[in-house]
């Protein structure tokens, strides 16, 4: 069992199109010092959608500002970098593998320098700690299921404990973040596509049963895997070689995000009677969306009465944050983790596993 003098940690997270670098303490129960992210969004949205190299090419450019932001709000909250630090924790996978090297190797630099310890994060497991933020390890009632929804992975997990996962289903072809994006895009909405969507979404006065149909992928399935490339496909198909009024924008847009969000609330309390969830937890950039917070407290507390947990707004997309959190629960836990010996694009999340 590993024992640090002091629950200080400092991590680095560069997954995707984000440069973020975060510090949480504390004894008992963890918080955040400081979550400093830098944005490509805008850059991004001149492509509609994230090229990976030029991604990693600007975390390059990104990082030392946002290592030097993070140090200087951690020595005004009283924290003294490296002396007070048990550990620095990074994202190792998944993600795009030149944006984890940047990260990865600033680490094991840092670790080096500093002679601190490296721990090697996963990124599924970060953003599934997120909905913890401040909360009393002692106050979390397992077995919890989490929907881990996100541009580039919708997935269902069993925690039984802090580094105990268990896959329970996931997307067979697009993510729901995903669908969003390609649905955003034939819809001309723009780029990110889960924000474009919603707020055209929000536009709609007119009754759901006005709306167009769409199809709900997967949702009578017994399984508890997710589909939503024909959704996708249904929304194209619908709009080719028509010029929609922005009113007719708003109801295909309206239409598809609750497809979205009725097949992702399904599932997870078809998870959560599975297995007997006591908690159900939300995690992801798509846990942004307020109409999936809404729905998914109110059906959870009338169907299976599990505690709803949803992370705060500002750890929902990628951040160092929720690394730093999940870091630092696995610390206080006892968990051994391994220093990350390269990027992982494809780890799985069983092998974030305690062992």
């Amino acid at each position: 069992m590993l024992v640090w003098a002091a629950m200080n940690v400092l991590a680095i997270e560069t997954s995707c199109d984000e440069t973020a670098v975060a510090v949480a303490t504390g004894d008992a129960v963890p918080r955040l010092i400081v979550n400093a992210v830098s944005s490509q969004i805008d850059l991004h949205a001149q492509t509609n959608g994230i090229v990976p190299e030029v991604a990693a090419r600007e975390q390059l450019v990104a990082m030392v500002p946002m290592l030097q932001e993070a140090l200087r709000a951690a020595e005004a909250g009283g924290i003294s970098i490296p002396h007070d630090l048990a550990a620095i924790a990074v994202t190792q996978g998944p993600g795009l593998a030149g944006s984890l090297l940047v990260g990865v190797e600033t680490a094991k630099t840092l670790g080096a320098v500093w002679q601190k310890p490296v721990l090697g994060m996963h990124h599924i497991e970060g953003h599934i700690m997120g909905a913890l933020a401040e909360v009393d390890p002692t106050a979390v009632q397992y077995p919890a299921v989490a929907l881990v929804v996100s541009g580039g992975h919708t997935q269902l997990v069993q925690i039984d404990g802090i580094g105990q996962y268990q896959l329970l289903g996931t997307t067979r072809d697009d993510a729901a973040g995903e669908a969003f994006d390609k649905i955003a895009r034939v819809l001309g909405l723009g780029y990110p596509g889960g924000p474009a969507v919603a707020q055209a979404a929000a536009t709609v006065t007119a009754p759901a049963d006005t709306w167009p149909v769409l199809p709900r992928p997967m949702l009578d399935h017994d399984n508890l895997d997710f589909s939503f490339a024909g959704l996708k496909t249904a929304v194209y198909y619908a709009v080719r070689d028509r010029e929609l009024t922005a009113v007719e924008v708003g109801m295909f847009a309206a239409a598809a995000q609750q497809a979205i969000i009725d097949v992702l609330v399904g599932k997870t309390l078809k998870a959560a009677q599975k297995i007997g969830a006591r908690e159900v937890w939300l995690a992801g950039g798509v846990a942004a969306n307020t109409q999936l917070r809404e729905t998914l407290q109110t059906q959870v507390a009338a169907k299976s009465g599990a505690t709803v947990r949803i992370p705060p707004l500002l750890l929902t997309t990628d951040n160092a944050g929720m690394i730093a959190l999940a870091a630092w629960r696995r610390l206080h836990a006892g968990i051994t983790t391994p220093p990350p010996q390269a990027a992982r694009p494809r780890i799985s999340l069983e092998e974030a596993n305690a062992r």
